[in-house]
């Protein structure tokens, strides 16, 4: 079975960090792009960030940027969302899943697959 399990998620004060990480199972993540989603509650699922098969090149959502950094371990089959200067309104499950490409191109839902149960991550003093 193809499955993405995200870890890391947990607790932590405004202005704290926290590393997200993405695991693969049952397949490699070497040819494909990698995305990064949220979702707080009564909200729709958000893209904050994207890193193509290579790791070459990267996206982040206006609200991340300067941030959050969204790197990958091909070897280790496995991609991470470091986020520093964290936010209440960071606060959400965060979810990672598979693009059907190489390479990043926006956050449409239906072009990702094999998405994991998701972690969640909450920023509260």
């Amino acid at each position: 079975q193809l499955q993405l399990v995200e870890s890391g998620g947990g607790l932590v004060q405004p202005g704290g960090s926290l590393t997200l990480s993405c695991a693969a199972s049952g397949f490699t993540l070497d040819y494909f792009a990698i995305g990064w989603f949220r979702q707080a509650p009564g909200k729709e699922r958000e893209g904050v960030s994207c890193i193509s098969s290579s790791g070459g090149s990267t996206d982040y959502v206006d609200s991340v940027k300067g941030r959050f950094t969204i790197s990958r371990d091909n070897a280790k089959n496995t991609v991470y969302l470091q986020m520093n200067s964290l936010k209440p309104e960071d606060t959400a499950v965060y979810f990672c899943a598979a693009r059907g490409f190489d390479y990043c191109s926006g956050y449409q839902l239906s072009f990702f697959g094999s998405w994991g149960q998701g972690t969640q991550v909450t920023v509260s003093s």
